[in-house]
């Protein structure tokens, strides 16, 4: 049978309403041996709140960057960093040549098929004439495919892809039916003029479809605001748009305009886009940062997040606040784990985050996204509990203990710990409050032993 040192929790403090009455600072008496420091008190009752603390980072709500879709020049530009914006606010306009040329053409075709094409003359001409229709409507659809997938807005992207799917399967009909018109002629069961008349309809619509889709492609061109929130020129550092709960990265856009998505700034150097610059296909223009509910990203250690669940409360401290606490509360916790650059296993815990107070007790300061924060999540909670300092539990064979005085010696008691941490620990089983019991130098204390 051995006795180990009091047993310590790492990464774990904890607070308690009422502590551990010390009634004696004395020594135990081991025979003849000299005393050993030894201290006395009695189990307590009181409220004991367990914390695991963790780092983390203030996130926004939302952050979408705002990209050129088609290669031209910034034409103009409506805001500045810092503005404050509404979804769909226009913020800058691309002027893009090329798309504004092949809008004008489809125009000039639209016109010519409105007032009716050549004459055909037999099935030979209407076979040639629905062959070059067929081509003209797959370079449209073709092009404005293209154009659509250069916009880097995911929901603008996905719209106008949807249109050219969508315009692509009434063309496809339109062209079904010319084609199955000239069986019926050649079959003797219609007249080359219903032929005709069912591919002047196929022509007229493929004539619109490909200016809707160019007009479309313009349109892009003028870039609105995804969502409400505060401009930052450019885009966030590193490319991409951060989810909605993932974290803001500070930084500024990318440097070069042909570097699409954006990409690492140099220190001084202001690298946003400025109005009348040529931007390709792609360039972030600006992000929109939505702020409107701030949250929080905790890295909580693998030996602690089974602990934590949605609903948790924590106090959070941020290092750009000194002195000011925040409140936040657990919304959620990712069930795969990512590494630390010290190759520990740690789960992202992602917090609501709400307002705080100063020393002062003033209103603390609004975090900005990014910022560095310390997160002490309140895990578990034990009222009215038998609470004994963390120092008198030792660990004896495998077994949680207790040296408690019974009569005129101290009398070992195993006991289940319930809520724990650092500095105070409940018991669940074994003691009761009220009983004397060695607060410190438990380690120390032999069987025999008495107290003096």
């Amino acid at each position: 049978m051995s006795a180990e040192l009091p047993r310590r929790r790492p990464r774990l403090f904890v607070l308690a309403t009422a502590g551990v009455l010390l009634v004696s600072s004395t020594a135990a008496s081991c025979g003849d041996d000299e005393p050993t420091d030894v201290r006395l008190g009695e189990a307590s009752r009181g409220t004991v709140s367990e914390i695991v603390e963790a780092p983390g980072s203030v996130t926004a709500r939302a952050a979408a960057t705002v990209s050129a879709p088609a290669a031209g020049t910034l034409d103009d530009l409506r805001v500045e960093s810092g503005s404050r914006v509404s979804k769909g606010q226009v913020l800058a306009v691309i002027d893009a040549p090329e798309l504004e040329a092949r809008r004008r053409s489809a125009e000039r075709a639209l016109d010519e098929a409105s007032r009716g094409g050549g004459s055909i003359g037999d099935t030979s001409g209407f076979t040639t004439v629905r062959s070059r229709t067929d081509k003209q409507a797959a370079d449209a659809f073709t092009e404005a495919r293209a154009a659509a997938g250069k916009i880097t807005d995911p929901a603008l992207r996905q719209v106008l892809l949807k249109q050219v799917d969508a315009a692509k399967q009434q063309y496809d009909a339109a062209s079904a039916a010319a084609a199955e018109a000239l069986r019926s002629v050649q079959r003797g069961v219609a007249s080359l003029g219903e032929a005709v008349s069912s591919l002047s309809a196929a022509q007229r619509l493929q004539a619109r479809q490909a200016y809707e889709l160019a007009d479309a492609a313009v349109e892009a061109l003028t870039l609105r605001a995804p969502v409400a929130g505060v401009v930052q020129l450019g885009g966030t550092a590193g490319g991409g748009s951060p989810s909605l709960t993932d974290l803001l990265s500070s930084g500024a856009a990318g440097a070069a305009p042909a570097a699409a998505g954006g990409g690492q700034s140099l220190p001084g150097v202001d690298a946003s886009v400025p109005q009348g610059a040529y931007v390709a296909a792609g360039t972030p223009i600006l992000t929109v940062v939505d702020v409107s509910r701030l949250g929080l990203t905790a890295e909580v250690d693998e030996t602690d997040v089974l602990l934590v669940k949605p609903g948790v409360r924590a106090a959070v401290e941020l290092d750009a606040a000194t002195g000011s606490s925040y409140r936040a509360t657990v919304r959620s916790i990712d069930l795969l784990p990512t590494t630390s650059a010290r190759g520990g296993v740690s789960y992202k815990v992602r917090l609501d985050l709400s307002g705080g107070k100063d020393p002062a007790g003033a209103t603390a300061p609004t975090p900005r996204p990014g910022m560095s924060a310390v997160v002490r999540l309140q895990v578990r909670e034990a009222d009215d509990a038998v609470t004994v300092p963390a120092s008198a539990v030792i660990n004896v064979d495998g077994r949680d203990t207790v040296w408690t005085v019974r009569g005129d010696r101290y009398e070992r008691v195993p006991v289940r710990l319930g809520v724990q941490g650092e500095d105070v620990v409940q018991v669940t089983e074994g003691l009761d409050a009220g009983q004397r019991i060695a607060v410190s130098g438990a380690d120390e204390i032999q069987p025999g032993d008495r107290p003096s």
